[in-house]
């Protein structure tokens, strides 16, 4: 019988359907038979104070989705043009695989793979974006 593993470091939250849980003092192994549960690593989400420019907005969108808190449709819908206009604002640059990937994995409708992908980009955001951006 298959479903999600989630190997948890000692300590670490997750979200579980809105719900936020700890582990414990010990690394843990958990396996989810749901299809339904949404997930989302506390280390793997952004905090709205250090959304500003069109990579963390777009990661924001899709965590959002991971979470359970957006439709994925509506999710995916925002996340089309938001994808195109970062992608011709980087194209050319070694972000294209990573933008390439997170477009197929919002085809997929797969927004924990996307988060993922677009978490590289965040610094080269911070940094195009200058000291004034958290």
């Amino acid at each position: 019988m298959g479903g999600l593993v989630l190997k948890l470091a000692p300590n670490e939250r997750i979200l579980v359907n809105g719900m936020l849980m700890e582990n414990g003092p010990k690394k843990a192994r958990i396996t989810l038979h749901s299809e339904n549960a949404h997930i989302l690593r506390h280390r793997d989400a952004l905090h709205p104070d250090n959304i500003g420019g069109p990579v963390s907005i777009a990661y924001h969108h899709a965590q959002l989705a991971v979470a359970g808190e957006a439709d994925p449709d509506i999710a995916a819908a925002e996340l089309r043009p938001r994808l195109d206009d970062i992608s011709s604002a980087l194209a050319g640059t070694w972000a294209d695989e990573a933008l390439t990937e997170a477009r197929e994995a919002l085809d997929a409708k797969n927004f924990y793979r996307m988060i993922r992908t677009l978490a590289p980009l965040l610094p080269l955001e911070r940094d195009l974006l200058g000291s004034s951006f958290r």
